[in-house]
């Protein structure tokens, strides 16, 4: 069996100190001086999640709404600094949906700003989901349409739902996937005549509109707006075509961040080209960021519990790793990091350290999967000092393994 380690970062250099925020840095040298347990923690800046839900949001025309993702960062801290810059909440699961209606604010009557989605939502999901009013319900299937069916039926409420499809093709280029090609998310294209028929005739369900999610981490602001153009078109004519009272139509999320140094994604530009496609009148599109509204406000950091050099190259050992950070294994990412210096050191103990070298930063797990970053050129790194990952704050903890082994888990703090 292959072991898939992060690709080499050669011939990058860390991050210098300054591209921690001092307020960070500051942080981070204040838990560390605690003592005790080998600091291992993730630190938020609910205002620099809630200023990315401001640019997006202000860029937008007013028809479109943004609901942020809650499964990129659920820390209940963070949904309640975007809870007043964000149209709403996306959910998977019970907890995140009771995690987003605590982070909701007092509203007046009508629907929770909740979309859900996933692709086996068992009896207990799509209760609650009913219970709690939600603006609707991404339904995956012709059996979780029944199933909804039933719930609100048993409950003599109506249930909002949209159809999640998977288009058969997507005439649109650039970093767009998760289309025209088997998958278990949503009813496949041919199949959804048949699948509205059914919908239609079913009890206790409102079919509001469609749900199309193709999109992965896409930095081109003009494919992005090519995508959701298709998306309007599409679900327009679908509507009419089998008589659908379309009120909504939800492109999933697809917006990207520059974890490696590439452009960012253009807001400005997003904007003023989707403006230019607006829905039929009445209807709202719904988009559904995740990374994009939190992924830089967040920074992993783990004390270094060892410096060591095996056949000549060096280690940096971590109170941490895959068990609290996945991200970089799993995504196939060079994640960089800053090396945040700690002063104080036990006087009776040496203090190995790595100078102007190539190393690699590992975990704590027994197993040689824990890399999280290789090849990656340091100045200087000493046991006791911390290692910081910035754009740990999207599919961070939320993403990783906390319980092979046993460790402590990662703290977590809102600064």
């Amino acid at each position: 069996m292959s072991i898939e380690f992060p690709p080499s970062a050669a011939p990058r250099s860390a991050h210098p100190l300054d591209t921690l925020p001092t307020r960070v840095r500051e942080r981070l040298l204040e838990l560390a001086s605690t003592g005790g347990e080998p600091l291992a923690a993730y630190v938020y800046d609910g205002e620099v999640a809630a200023g990315r839900a401001r640019e997006l949001r202000d860029a937008l025309p007013e028809w479109a709404e943004v609901y942020y993702a809650v499964k990129a960062n659920a820390y209940p801290g963070v949904l309640a600094a975007l809870a007043p810059h964000v149209d709403g909440f996306e959910v998977a699961s019970r907890s995140e949906l009771a995690l987003a209606l605590d982070a909701l604010p007092t509203r007046e009557a009508g629907p929770a700003p909740i979309v859900a989605a996933g692709p086996a939502k068992s009896l207990p999901v799509l209760t609650d989901l009913v219970r709690a009013d939600v603006a609707a319900v991404n339904a995956e299937s012709l059996l979780e349409l029944h199933r909804i069916s039933a719930i609100a039926t048993a409950e003599g409420v109506t249930a909002r739902v949209a159809l999640r499809v998977n288009p058969a093709e997507i005439p649109v280029t650039g970093s767009l996937h998760m289309g025209g090609q088997p998958s278990q998310f949503g009813v496949a294209e041919p199949d959804v005549p048949e699948v509205l028929r059914a919908a239609r005739a079913l009890p206790g369900l409102d079919l509001v509109g469609f749900h199309i999610h193709a999109a992965s981490n896409n930095l081109d602001a003009d494919s992005q707006a090519a995508y959701l153009r298709w998306c309007v078109e599409w679900s327009t004519a679908t509507a009419v075509e089998h008589g659908i009272d379309l009120r909504q139509i939800d492109i999933g999320g697809g917006i990207g961040v520059n974890f490696e140094g590439e452009e960012p994604f253009d807001t400005k530009r997003f904007g003023e080209l989707i403006a230019q496609c607006p829905p039929p009148g009445g209807v709202r599109v719904v988009l559904e960021p995740g990374r994009f509204l939190v992924a830089d406000c967040g920074w992993y950091a783990a004390e270094v519990t060892d410096v060591k050099t095996s056949y000549g190259h060096a280690y940096v050992m971590l109170r941490g790793g895959i068990n609290h950070f996945q991200l970089p294994t799993s995504w196939d990412i060079v994640h960089n990091i800053a090396v945040l210096p700690v002063p104080h050191w036990p006087a009776d103990l040496p203090r190995p350290e790595a100078s102007d070298t190539r190393l690699t930063v590992v975990g704590e797990l027994c197993t040689p999967e824990d890399t999280l970053l290789r090849d990656i050129h340091v100045d200087r790194v000493r046991a006791g000092d911390l290692v910081v990952f910035p754009y740990a704050g999207s599919y961070g903890w939320e993403f990783a393994m906390p319980h092979f082994l046993g460790h402590p888990p990662a703290a977590r703090h809102m600064l």
